[in-house]
């Protein structure tokens, strides 16, 4: 998270009132957990169940999609929109809850499901945690 963090830190664009510790958890949480949701949907591919899976492996794309997105703009910082960023922390928010939530239900059998659950809270905690200190 220090690239994190010192991209933040030497930013020219210093307008923005977020605060850096807190984004820079954010970013990394949400690329962590779109690399986390993916490689769950493909995990989930591949149990002998895969049916039973449907719903857990589009939860998971769909979050994957969602906190990629919210990762990339929370990384540009020249002109951001907190009106947008707000919207997108929030959405990233309700995809990480309802992603682990499904997973949760998977856990006990699935270990990749129980891995992406603890990611999923993790970034539905960092976007709680930015969106709390956006006025």
């Amino acid at each position: 998270m220090s690239h994190i963090t010192s991209m933040i830190e030497t930013h020219p664009n210093t307008t923005s009132d977020l605060d850096v510790a807190k984004l820079a958890n954010c970013i990394a949480a949400c690329f962590e957990c779109s690399q986390t949701c993916t490689a769950c949907a493909d995990a989930c591919l591949g149990e002998e169940m895969v049916t039973e899976l449907r719903n857990c492996i589009r939860l998971n794309l769909d979050c994957a999609d969602v906190c990629t997105a919210t990762g990339h703009l929370l990384s540009r910082r020249t002109g951001s929109n907190l009106a947008t960023v707000k919207a997108v922390l929030e959405a990233c928010r309700i995809a990480c809850a309802e992603c682990a939530a499904e997973c949760e239900q998977h856990a006990d059998m699935h270990d990749h499901c129980r891995v992406c659950a603890e990611a999923c809270r993790r970034c539905e905690q960092a976007c709680a945690d930015l969106l709390a200190t956006i006025s």
